[in-house]
C-alpha cells in the first residue's frame, strides 16, 4: 500500500506519519509538505519523527513539495508520475484557527485546496480509499447536552461558533460530491488535547486554554457540562486502524463518547492537585465573562457583583502586570468556553466495533497528569495572540 498524505508536520498529522510508517504493510508514504524545495522539506519530516526518536526511514517517507494554495496543485499533481501508484490518501492539512481575522485563509484552505486535492484523487489509477479528517464539531451549536452521532452531520442548517468548524462541514460535502462512497473514510475526531503518553506533546493546541484556565481559576463557564477529549495518540492509531479494518460505515466519530467523557469540574481537580499553590478553582455563570472584561479596562462599576470574587481580581493584579494581559487572555479563550457550554459527547460505537483494536480512550482528566510539566510552560500571551 502507498500512501499520499498531508498535513504531517502538524499535530494530528505528524501522529498519523509515524503511526503509518510503523506498519509493514506501507510500502511508501509520500508527504505533501512545504516548503517548496525538497531539502528543506526533508529536513522538517525528520523533526517529525526526531521529537519522540521515532526512526525515520528515508527509503521508505517522501516529501513532496507543494502547497494548498496554489492554484495549478492539480496540474502539479498530476504531472507527478511518481504518485500514480497512490492508494490511499490522508488529508489531514487544514487551518484550524478560532480566529475571525483568518477567515478568507480558513475557506481557501479547508476548502479550495481540498477541491484542487480531489479533482486529482479522482485521475489516480489506484485510489483505493481517501481519508478525510474532519471534526465532530461540524454538528453545530444547536446541539446541547447531548449526545451526537454520526449521521447527523453535515447538516447546513446547522449555526457554527467558529468558521473552522463550518469549512469542515463543506469539507465533507465537498468529498461526497467528487468520489463514490466506496472510497471514502470520514475520521471525525472530537477535541484533541495533548498525549497519554509523557512524552512532550507536538502541539499546545487546546493545551493552550487548559494552561490559560488552569492560570486564571475563576472562569465563566458551566463546569458540569460534558467535553468530548481525546489524547492525539489514541486519535492516530484509530484512524489508522479503522483504515486497515473492514468498515460498515463511511463515517466515523473518533471520540471518548459519554464514558470517557470528562468536564472542566474533573479537568480542574487534575490540575488543582498538580498546581497547589494557585488559588481554588471557582466556577461562575458565562454571564460573567463581558463583566470581567469592563474589569480588565477599568470601566467595571464598584456595585457589579464581580467584585464579589476580589480575591481573584487581586490575583489575576498580581499575576499580570497590566490588567490588559486579563482580556487578551480572554479573547482568545471565549471561543473555547463556547465549546465548553455546549455539552457535547460524540458517539463512538461505530469505531469500537468496526475497529477491535482499539479501547475506550481513557478520560482526558486522566491523561492530563501526563502534560502538566509542558502546560507549565506554555506561553500563554503568546498562544491568545495566535489561537
Amino acid at each position: 500500500m502507498n500512501v499520499f498524505i498531508t498535513g504531517s508536520t502538524g499535530f494530528l498529522g505528524g501522529e498519523l506519519l509515524v503511526s503509518l510508517s510503523k506498519r509493514t504493510d506501507i510500502d511508501r508514504i509520500y508527504c505533501f509538505i512545504r516548503p517548496g524545495n525538497d531539502t528543506c522539506a526533508l529536513d522538517r519530516l525528520k523533526k517529525v519523527f526526531y521529537i519522540h526518536n521515532d526512526f525515520f526511514d528515508e527509503s521508505r517517507i517522501f516529501p513532496i513539495a507543494g502547497n494548498l494554495f496554489d492554484p495549478h496543485l492539480t496540474e502539479s499533481l498530476k504531472a507527478n508520475k511518481i504518485l500514480n501508484d497512490t492508494d490511499v490518501i490522508i488529508h489531514s492539512a487544514a487551518n484550524t484557527s478560532f480566529s475571525r481575522i483568518y477567515d478568507d485563509m480558513l475557506e481557501q484552505v479547508n476548502i479550495a485546496g481540498l477541491e484542487k486535492l480531489l479533482i486529482w484523487a479522482k485521475h489516480l489509477p489506484e485510489l483505493k480509499t481517501f481519508v478525510y479528517i474532519g471534526t465532530a464539531t461540524i454538528c453545530g451549536s444547536n446541539i446541547r447536552a447531548r449526545v451526537v452521532h454520526e449521521e447527523e452531520s453535515p447538516n447546513a442548517k446547522a449555526s457554527h461558533l467558529v468558521r473552522y468548524t463550518y469549512t469542515k462541514m463543506q469539507g465533507e460535502l465537498l468529498v461526497d460530491r467528487h468520489l463514490p462512497a466506496e472510497k471514502v473514510l470520514i475520521a471525525r475526531p472530537s477535541i484533541i488535547m495533548g498525549d497519554s503518553r509523557p512524552i512532550i506533546p507536538r502541539s499546545p493546541v487546546i493545551l493552550w486554554a487548559v494552561a490559560t484556565i488552569n492560570q486564571l481559576r475563576l472562569i465563566p463557564v458551566n463546569e458540569k457540562a460534558m467535553l468530548d477529549m481525546i489524547p492525539v495518540n489514541y486519535a492516530a492509531d484509530s484512524i489508522v486502524e479503522l483504515l486497515m479494518a473492514e468498515r460498515k460505515h463511511k463515517v466515523y466519530h473518533i471520540s471518548s463518547g459519554v464514558s470517557g467523557a470528562t468536564s472542566a469540574q474533573k479537568l480542574s481537580v487534575s490540575l488543582a492537585a498538580h498546581f497547589s499553590d494557585l488559588p481554588t478553582f471557582r466556577f461562575i455563570d458565562k454571564s460573567f465573562l463581558k463583566d470581567i472584561k469592563l474589569w480588565a479596562k477599568n470601566r467595571l462599576k464598584p456595585e457589579n457583583p464581580l467584585f464579589d470574587f476580589r480575591l481573584y481580581l487581586d490575583y489575576w493584579n498580581s499575576c499580570f502586570t497590566d490588567p490588559g494581559a486579563v482580556r487578551i487572555l480572554l479573547a482568545g479563550l471565549e471561543p473555547y468556553l463556547e465549546f465548553m457550554e455546549l455539552g457535547q459527547a460524540f458517539d463512538n460505537g461505530r469505531l469500537l466495533e468496526d475497529a477491535p483494536a482499539v479501547k475506550q480512550s481513557i478520560p482526558a482528566e486522566i491523561f492530563i497528569k501526563s502534560c502538566m510539566p509542558f502546560i507549565g510552560k506554555i506561553n500563554l500571551l503568546e498562544g491568545a495572540l495566535d489561537p
